[in-house]
């Protein structure tokens, strides 16, 4: 009995013993962990400092709880004060289905932009920033905005080698070069990023913008591939870090940490559904001295195949 009682006791010891063995590894896994994702994060934002574009006097919409708006923005600054928007997306996440939908609206679009004449959507952005752009879409489209996002295009480049070192994969659907400064061959390729961002902006060829913003569309899909593949957990801290410097947004470091980690975790999956404004059979071509050639919109059809694609309505 007696010599019982003392195997229970040594079993016990030696399963407390393991135990805190167990526990000792797990906090020196967090610790490092810890350690290395910090490092990573400072590194990214030492490299990204005093890069962002200022963003003055954003008022977002107010937020109905069930689909919430991003302004995403793409610029090609290249050192000057005023730049023209060359992308510009509007992101909507239904927070109820965890549903996303993508819409991109062409630069060419004949805007009315409040407090001016007429010009091409993209001016808008020129003549007073997001939150005139934000004004426009308000106005011609009646959809809110609530969060916005703005980068530089070479800033994109880098952040694109940050979360994906071997490239991301594309199609590529034909031979691309010119004004984009980089060679891309058909077919499959993992394309670093200039080489991305040389195909999201090709645009000679017949298709023109049309085409680039259909290209841009599948490098938003890529990217947001990118973002859920579990190898790529890893840059994460490093893309954060970036982010800061890189990225002009309303959204604090921990609101984007929290919203991709939202969006992983809402549902079985994330599927981005994309439109372009203006549909097709929506506009025509015109000229005009002061703005150039343009793309003139029905805006209350297009208003209307928005609001139901984005079921701003229910």
């Amino acid at each position: 009995m007696e010599e019982n009682t003392r195997q229970t006791r040594h079993q016990k010891k030696k399963k407390l013993r393991k135990g805190r063995f167990v526990i000792t590894i797990l906090l020196l896994v967090i610790v490092a962990t810890s350690i290395y994702a910090y490092a990573q994060f400072k590194s990214g934002l030492d490299m990204a400092s005093d890069t962002k574009i200022t963003v003055n006097d954003f008022q977002p919409d107010e937020f109905q709880e069930r689909i919430e708006t991003y302004l995403i923005m793409g610029v090609d600054a290249r050192g000057i004060e005023k730049s023209r928007t060359d992308t510009m997306m509007l992101l909507a996440w239904n927070h109820d289905t965890n549903d996303m939908k993508l819409v991109s609206f062409m630069r060419d679009i004949y805007a009315d932009i409040p407090g001016y004449q007429s010009y091409k959507l993209n001016t808008a952005y020129f003549l007073g920033g997001v939150p005139l752009l934000k004004a426009t879409l308000n106005e011609m489209f009646d959809v809110p905005v609530h969060h916005y996002a703005l980068i530089d295009f070479k800033s994109f480049e880098t952040m694109i080698d940050i979360l994906a070192p071997n490239g991301i994969k594309m199609d590529v659907e034909k031979n691309m070069g010119g004004e984009i400064d980089v060679e891309i061959k058909k077919g499959l390729q993992q394309l670093n990023g200039k080489e991305l961002l040389g195909y999201a902006r090709f645009r000679s060829d017949a298709e023109g913008d049309f085409g680039r913003v259909n290209r841009q569309q599948k490098v938003i899909e890529a990217l947001k591939d990118e973002m859920l593949s579990p190898s790529n957990v890893k840059n994460f801290p490093k893309l954060v870090g970036a982010a800061q410097g890189y990225i002009t947004t309303d959204l604090t470091g921990t609101d984007q940490l929290s919203t991709i980690f939202k969006a992983i975790t809402g549902g079985d999956g994330l599927d981005i559904e994309k439109m372009t404004i203006p549909a097709e059979g929506s506009y025509q071509f015109a000229n005009y001295r002061h703005a150039g050639s343009v793309l003139e919109i029905n805006v209350e059809k297009n208003k209307q195949l928005l609001h139901d694609f984005l079921q701003l309505q229910e």
